[in-house]
Order: C-alpha cells, then structure tokens, then sequence
C-alpha cells in the first residue's frame, strides 16, 4: 500500500505521479474509488445533518439576518447586544428556488430586497407577542405619574451595623413582571 501511494503521489520533479510517467495513464484502482465514495457519502450524511428545507410562500412573514459587519454598515444596528434578526417582513415574491423579495421598510431603503433563503427565519405567529399598549396620561414633559397599587412582598438586608427594609411594589401602568424593589423609607 505504501508503495502504491508513493506511486501515485504528484512528484514535483516530473511534475506528474511517478504511475503517469510510467504508463503514460494515472491509475485508476477500484479500492481507491471505493474508498472515496464512501467518504463522499460519510460527509454528505455530516452535512445533511444539518441542513433543512427551507419552503417560503409569499404572504409569509420572515426575520432577515443580519450579519455583523453588514449590520454596522448598512442596517445601522451596532454594537455586542444588536440582534442577529430582523423583522418581520412579508414574502413580496419569490424568485426561484432559493431567493426571496421582501417588502423591507422605509429605513431600509438602501438595502436590497433581494434574500437568500439562507438568510430567512420563519416567523411563527403568536398571540402573545401582540401588545395593545394603554393609554397613559402624559404631562407636558413626557412624564406621568405612578401611583402604588399593590405592596407583593417584603425583606430587609441586614448589613454589619444597620438593617435595610425593601417593599416589592405594584405600580399602575406596569405588569406584575415589573414589579419593582423599592427602599420602605422612600414609600412611606
């Protein structure tokens, strides 16, 4: 096998295998081309692994990647916490197999509408990301006033020569969620 393989290495002296310079053919062995088919066929079921159909109609609503470098450029997205999707945006059309034309806004006008699926995330609706915000009382300074509504729990923090009392308070216009800790001297 060694020679063999010595034999059909590309010599660069002869600028060919030393087989080819032989025979004036390369060799073909049928234990190499089993061999590489079943290599062939352990990567494709490696990379099949991971791959998936992407089926889009149009009239489905997508979330658009955005990739690091392009989302400082053109999306004008920066920095650690900027996500790595964005959307939704409705399937306009679709073009071919693997692209897709969205309907992008207004902002977005420099970019082009053009996607390869592999850029697309489904996006799956769900009733609960809907929110149908409140109306809320704003001065004329953009701010309101919050009144307690609910006092949901108590502790106090013992620290080396005092003790400090937190109150977890309800206010009007905020969930249950964000429900906040807040020093007992100052509720009083």
């Amino acid at each position: 096998m060694a020679e063999f393989a010595y034999n059909n290495n590309y010599q660069s002296s002869i600028r060919m295998a030393s087989f080819e310079a032989l025979y004036g053919r390369r060799c073909r062995s049928p234990l190499i081309k089993e061999r590489l088919c079943a290599a062939q066929s352990r990567q494709k079921s490696y990379a099949d692994r991971r791959r998936r159909d992407l089926k889009f109609e149009v009239g489905d609503h997508l979330f658009l990647k955005v990739s690091p470098t392009r989302g400082v450029l053109k999306f004008g997205i920066r920095g650690k916490l900027s996500p790595r999707y964005i959307g939704p945006y409705p399937i306009l059309e679709r073009i071919g197999e693997v692209a897709c034309r969205l309907e992008l806004p207004g902002n977005l006008t420099g970019v082009h509408d053009v996607f390869h699926v592999s850029l697309l995330r489904k996006y799956v609706p769900d009733p609960s990301h809907i929110i149908n915000p409140e109306p809320i009382q704003l001065w004329d300074d953009l701010t309101y006033d919050e009144h307690l509504i609910h006092i949901l729990d108590f502790k106090e923090r013992i620290m080396r020569r005092r003790t400090i009392s937190f109150i977890k308070v309800l206010l009007d216009n905020h969930s249950v969620e964000e429900a906040t800790w807040e020093l007992e001297s100052k509720m009083r």
